[in-house]
C-alpha cells in the first residue's frame, strides 16, 4: 500500500474515532422552513442559511426561469472570453449602486472570491492581516499566498493593532462581518480607522451579513463606508448562488487582470444573476422581510434566554447553543431531528475541542409556533441530556 493510500485509511479512521465523521444526506428540500427527505419525512429547519426564505421565492424562481428560458442554462465561457452576460452586467450595476463602490466582480462561490483576491493582492513582502475566528476560505488563502499571514484575537482591537504595526511593504486585514460559527459581529468601523491609520487595506468578508445586517438588510457597506473590497455571497439571505467582490476601480481592474479564479473559470449562469438580482430588488422594495427576521431573532433569543439555554450573544440570524463534547452535540442533534427539528451540530476541527455547539438558524420563514416549540424540545433534551453526561 502507498504513503498517501496509508496516510487516507489512517485519517478516515481517526475520523472516525473522534466522533468527527461528515457525510452527506440525499434531501428533496435544504432551504426554507421545512427540510424535506426523499422518503416523504421533513423536519422545522433550523440549519439553513435561506435567512430571508429566498431560496423558493416565486419573484426569485420566476426570474430565473425566465432567463433561463430565453438564454439557456449555462453562460458559455469564462467572464473574459465569451461568458460575460448583459445579466451580469446588470446585477454588476445593481450591487455598485447598492454597496456605494464604483465596480464589482462576479464569482462562482464566496470561497473562490476570497482565495482569489487575497492569492492576487498577497505578494512576497506582503503582510495579510486576519481575524482568528475569519472563514476557512480566509485562513486558507493566507497559508497559500505568497505573503506573510498573521492571525489577530478574535474581534480583539488591541490585537489586531499590533499585529498591523509589523514592517511590510503592503498590509491588508480582513474580517468577516457576522462570524458563521458565532454570530457575532466585527467593530467594523474600529478596524476600518486602524487600517487607515497603518496604511492598510481594509477587506470584508459579508456573506452572512448581506441581507440580515446594515440599513434595510443590505449589509456591512451601509454600516462602515471606508471598506476598501467588500465580497459577499448570494446562496445565503439572498437564496441564490455565486458571490461578488466590490472595490474601487483600479483594485477591480487589477483583479481582472492578475485573479486566476476570475480569469480561469466558466461565469456563473446569467439565469443566475437575473434570480440574484431579483432577491436584491425584493430586499430594497420589501423592508418588512427583513424586519420580520430580526422579530424572529428576537422572539428565539427572549424564549431561549428564559429557558436558561447556553446562547451566545449574537443578535444575528446564527444563533448557537454551547453544548460541549463531541457525543453530547451530537446526540442533542439527533433528538431534535426524531422531534422534528433540523439544527445543526458543530464539532471540531470547525470549532475548538471543547467548543461543540448546537448551530441553530433563523429565518424570516419561520412561524412563531416553530420557534415556540423549537426551544421547549432543546430545553427538555438538554435538561434530560445533562443528567446523562454528569
Amino acid at each position: 500500500m502507498s504513503n498517501i493510500r496509508q496516510r487516507i485509511s489512517a485519517a478516515l479512521q481517526t475520523q472516525r474515532q473522534q466522533g468527527r465523521w461528515r457525510q452527506q444526506v440525499v434531501r428533496t428540500s435544504g432551504h426554507g422552513r421545512l427540510l424535506a427527505h426523499r422518503d416523504g419525512q421533513f423536519q422545522i429547519n433550523f440549519a439553513s442559511n435561506d435567512y430571508l426564505g429566498l431560496a423558493n421565492d416565486p419573484t426569485v424562481c420566476r426570474a430565473f426561469v425566465a432567463a433561463a428560458n430565453e438564454y439557456g442554462v449555462g453562460s458559455g465561457g469564462s467572464a473574459l472570453i465569451s461568458g460575460y452576460h448583459h445579466l451580469h452586467h446588470a446585477l454588476c450595476q445593481q450591487l455598485a449602486e447598492l454597496t456605494g463602490k464604483p465596480q464589482v466582480l462576479l464569482f462562482g462561490s464566496g470561497f473562490a472570491a476570497n482565495q482569489g483576491v487575497i492569492g492576487a493582492l498577497i505578494k512576497q513582502g506582503d503582510l495579510l492581516i486576519q481575524d482568528k475566528l475569519n472563514h476557512a476560505s480566509l485562513i486558507d488563502a493566507g497559508l497559500h499566498c505568497d505573503g506573510h499571514s498573521v492571525r489577530y484575537r478574535h474581534n480583539d482591537l488591541d490585537s489586531a493593532e499590533r499585529q498591523l504595526q509589523r514592517q511590510a511593504a503592503g498590509k491588508l486585514l480582513v474580517t468577516e462581518s457576522v462570524f458563521s460559527m458565532d454570530g457575532d459581529q466585527a467593530p467594523l468601523n474600529e478596524l476600518a480607522k486602524l487600517s487607515q491609520q497603518h496604511q492598510a487595506m481594509f477587506m470584508v468578508d459579508d456573506a452572512h451579513g448581506l441581507g440580515v445586517i446594515g440599513e434595510h438588510g443590505l449589509g456591512a457597506s451601509c454600516l462602515e463606508p471606508n471598506i476598501d473590497i467588500y465580497m459577499a455571497t448570494f446562496g445565503k439571505a439572498l437564496g441564490v448562488g455565486g458571490a461578488m467582490v466590490a472595490a474601487e476601480q483600479d483594485v477591480i481592474e487589477y483583479l481582472t487582470q492578475f485573479c486566476r479564479h476570475y480569469v480561469y473559470t466558466t461565469a456563473m449562469p446569467p439565469a443566475m444573476a437575473a434570480a440574484v438580482s431579483a432577491a436584491l430588488t425584493r430586499i430594497v422594495d420589501e423592508p418588512d422581510l427583513v424586519r420580520s427576521l430580526h422579530q424572529r431573532i428576537d422572539f428565539f433569543r427572549t424564549l431561549a434566554q428564559q429557558a436558561n439555554l447556553a446562547v451566545l450573544p449574537s443578535t444575528t440570524a446564527i444563533q448557537p447553543i454551547m453544548a460541549p463534547g463531541n457525543d453530547r452535540v451530537i446526540a442533542i442533534a439527533e433528538q431534535m431531528r426524531q422531534r422534528g427539528f433540523a439544527i445543526g451540530a458543530i464539532r471540531a476541527p470547525t470549532v475548538k475541542a471543547g467548543q461543540e455547539r448546537l448551530r441553530l438558524t433563523i429565518s424570516a420563514s419561520h412561524t412563531a409556533q416553530d420557534i415556540e416549540n423549537c426551544v421547549a424540545a432543546l430545553s427538555d433534551i438538554m435538561g434530560r441530556m445533562q443528567e446523562h453526561f454528569e
